[in-house]
């Protein structure tokens, strides 16, 4: 520890957002960064506890996930090294565990700081700041090209489905191991759920695309425009490449099964998402009018329906509400939900606020859902809303309101079944493994829907079980 007092001398200080004013006439990126030397204070509060739940502290009680990072990144070791002002070196510790921190530092949502030490009596350290800033530094100095390019080739040929966050940390890797790897990617862009499933605003898109051109600069090729299974098939893969990774994501995407569901203007968020950000590549990151005089409702929370939120309030929404099925969270920690666990609290998400800020009324309606849609010439034009109790309608509270989109925001049900069919997977194992020697899944594929930093994580440990299957080793 560089500073034993760092952590009594200095406040915790966030890098800045935007005004709500100011960042919702764009679709720009709504952070930006604090000066270097207050970055440094940043990293000097870090105590270098004896035992850093930040990293080292993920467990299972209960069956429920408490504290820390999943991805063994090495967190106090950075963060003194960023201190120090050693930040070649704290690029060095960071992406030995984590290759897109530049993702996490802007989209993770932090599990590691609540878990900090600091945060059970305080407020724990910037972590994710910390670890933008030193990936930033790695772009700045050029060091992340060398990082990635392989000591020598094997000739050992892999091909991965899907570019999202574990399909780009798996390639990553076996790039590094020698492997020549092959990314396949049904949209027209890689980048997976990084590409469209997060807005603009969160994560900029020519982030991603620095992250894909770097990758493509190492040696790692992408094939996009291409469904698996359909444009290839999974004979034609196995037939060219001797190992497959599939990394498709959990992209089958809860519906909501009522009357009126069929009805135009019902869509799901992911969807709506992927078009809004076309837009934005399309046109530049300029505030639109698409949804001028239009009320929104999005039907679920979560960061997904925030991000929808959010997207909306830059289209020029005219009204927009918010329906969740579960009760209000505390505003407190309960006893049954301690430190280090993530805390189950109300928060309000930055597309909330920036709603709220807005339009000046109460955004969410809890313990609420709908139970029909109604519509002229096949359009929507009307909602039909219940009160919620045990996650079921109450009979009697029924309402009826005009509504011209709905979103349904009501998260994932686990990986699509189309790509692991035409593999003919039946089995897939806790090591990554599956029936089929040849085929490996990870990610979300494999756990459900998750984290980015999982994402990472499971990518990373796929690449490894390939690479100790031919025994090659950094």
């Amino acid at each position: 520890m560089a500073d034993p007092f760092g952590f009594m001398k200095y406040p915790r200080v966030n890098n800045p957002y935007r005004s709500v004013a100011e960042r919702i006439k764009d679709f720009e990126e709504m952070q930006g960064p604090l000066s270097d030397e207050e970055r440094r204070r940043q990293a000097a509060r870090c105590m270098n506890c004896g035992v850093p739940h930040c990293h080292v502290g993920f467990f299972y009680a209960g069956g429920r996930a408490v504290g820390g990072c999943p991805n063994d990144n090495l967190i106090p070791e950075w963060n003194d090294l960023v201190y120090r002002q050693e930040d070649k070196q704290a690029f060095e510790r960071l992406t030995k565990t984590n290759p897109l921190p530049e993702f996490t530092g802007r989209v993770c949502p932090a599990p590691c700081e609540v878990s900090c030490n600091e945060a059970l009596h305080g407020q724990g350290i910037t972590i994710k700041d910390n670890e933008r800033f030193i990936i930033e530094q790695g772009f700045k100095y050029d060091w992340v090209v060398d990082s990635g390019m392989p000591v020598r080739r094997n000739g050992i040929k892999v091909a991965i489905v899907g570019s999202g966050p574990a399909g780009l940390s798996a390639a990553w890797q076996l790039n590094k191991f020698g492997f020549d790897v092959t990314v396949y990617e049904r949209d027209d862009r890689p980048g997976g759920l990084t590409m469209y499933g997060i807005p603009n605003m969160k994560l900029p898109k020519e982030i991603v695309a620095r992250r894909i051109k770097v990758m493509e600069a190492v040696g790692i090729k992408f094939v996009v425009n291409t469904n698996v299974g359909v444009d290839v098939t999974a004979q034609e893969l196995k037939a060219q490449y001797e190992r497959i990774i599939l990394t498709i994501g959990a992209r089958a995407a809860r519906d909501l099964q009522v009357p009126g569901r069929e009805l135009k203007g019902i869509m799901q968020a992911v969807d709506y998402l992927t078009l809004a950000t076309k837009q934005v590549l399309k046109d530049g990151p300029r505030a639109n009018q698409r949804l001028a005089g239009k009320k929104v409702v999005v039907i679920g929370g979560g960061d997904t329906g925030n991000d929808c939120i959010a997207t909306a309030v830059r289209q020029g929404a005219a009204a927009i509400q918010q329906l969740e099925i579960t009760r209000r969270p505390p505003t407190k920690r309960a006893a049954s939900n301690p430190w280090p666990q993530w805390p189950m609290v109300a928060k309000t998400g930055y597309g909330q606020q920036e709603a709220q800020q807005l339009f000046g009324s109460e955004l969410t309606s809890y313990e609420s859902t709908a139970v029909g849609f109604k519509g002229e010439n096949g359009q929507l034009t009307s909602m039909t809303t219940s009160d919620v109790q045990l996650f079921k309608p109450v009979a009697g509270t029924e309402a009826e309101q005009p509504v011209d989109l709905v979103l349904l925001a009501m998260g994932f049900t686990g990986a699509q079944q189309s790509v692991l069919s035409a593999f003919e997977i039946t089995e897939v194992n806790d090591d990554y493994t599956t029936n089929d020697d040849q085929v490996l899944v990870a990610g979300d594929a494999r756990r459900g829907p998750s984290l980015v930093i999982w994402g990472i994580h499971e990518g990373r440990m796929a690449a490894d079980r390939v690479a100790q299957s031919y025994e090659v080793r950094l």
